[in-house]
């Protein structure tokens, strides 16, 4: 596989007179995890959808695995492998069915596909229940047995739409130790989606912020939340906060005031969050605005979510 796993040039994506892709510019390094982030609606599914052959792109160039999504799609799909934001499994059929099923329209052979199902099983944990029907697994096995019908053909590129929807936490970060093990043990290529910050900070190398159809930023998690200062200075209150905020702005050690207006909460930048308490309160005197919380924080790809939308990031 080229150095590129993936390569996407001014994807768009209209529906009639409805923009979902705006023009996204995407590369993901080979045998690297890349997570696209971003809120319900912001053109995430209909993103991976355009780069796994599922739905052609009005406009852009996309290559996957070195081929060309629209003129090879035959090639792409013979290197790929997908689990879909909604549950796709039939819940009459066992865990073994729908994975030989899955084998045989790959045309892979028994003894192939009965090696990789003992394989996959014992990766994702499914061996005591593989001979039930799918209806009487947890949303945990499900989710686990979409990523072994995923990983049955050996893809050279896993694409995973919103892996850990719906899951209660032991079982999400069960799906997180599959995805690191995947990565770092068999050198997989992995791009998902999700809406969960923590989600892309523990598992990406590089992050893209995807927010109304355009990529509006990318880069590693770390450097990211680098470029937002030290601390984040929490505020919420009552009262006009205009004059507070230009009172904040003057203050020499604030490097970036936000407001996320749908909370009404100050998010205040700065050097040192607890040294600077007190001086960020006495801003607040007599200048209408009553602090009631007021918290120290270090940054977050929310704030990073936040500093280039204008808006938070809500699940």
């Amino acid at each position: 596989m080229a150095t590129a796993a993936i390569e996407a040039n001014g994807l768009v994506k209209r529906y009639g007179d409805v923009t979902a892709v705006a023009g996204i510019d995407l590369t993901v390094a080979a045998h690297s995890i890349y997570a696209l982030v971003g809120p319900n609606g912001a053109g995430k599914t209909t993103t991976i959808n355009m780069l796994t052959t599922l739905t052609p792109p009005t406009a852009g160039h996309v290559r996957v695995a070195g081929y060309d999504v629209q003129r090879q799609a035959r090639q792409v799909r013979q290197c790929i492998g997908v689990t879909f934001q909604d549950i796709v499994l039939d819940g009459d059929l066992t865990g073994r069915q729908v994975l030989d099923i899955h084998g045989k329209l790959y045309r892979m052979s028994r003894q192939e596909r009965k090696r990789r199902i003992t394989e996959l099983v014992q990766l994702v944990q499914l061996e005591d229940v593989l001979d039930r029907c799918v209806k009487t697994y947890s949303g945990g096995m499900k989710r686990r047995l979409e990523l072994a019908r995923g990983l049955l053909t050996n893809p050279q590129v896993l694409f995973l739409d919103e892996p850990t929807q719906g899951l209660d936490p032991q079982n999400r970060v069960g799906i997180w130790n599959y995805i690191r093990h995947l990565n770092r043990e068999h050198g997989l290529t992995l791009l998902l989606t999700t809406h969960y910050m923590e989600e892309a900070e523990m598992l990406a190398h590089t992050v893209g912020i995807i927010d109304r159809g355009l990529l509006v930023v990318e880069g590693k998690p770390a450097d990211l939340v680098a470029t937002l200062g030290a601390n984040v200075i929490r505020i919420h209150g009552q009262g006009d906060r205009r004059h507070f905020i230009q009172q904040l702005g003057n203050l020499p050690f604030v490097d970036r005031v936000q407001v996320d207006e749908q909370d009404s909460v100050v998010q205040v930048y700065v050097d040192n969050g607890n040294r600077r308490l007190v001086e960020i309160v006495q801003a607040a005197s007599g200048n209408g605005f009553r602090v009631e919380e007021i918290a120290v924080a270090q940054p977050g790809l929310s704030d990073v979510f936040l500093r280039y939308t204008g808006h938070a990031l809500r699940d």
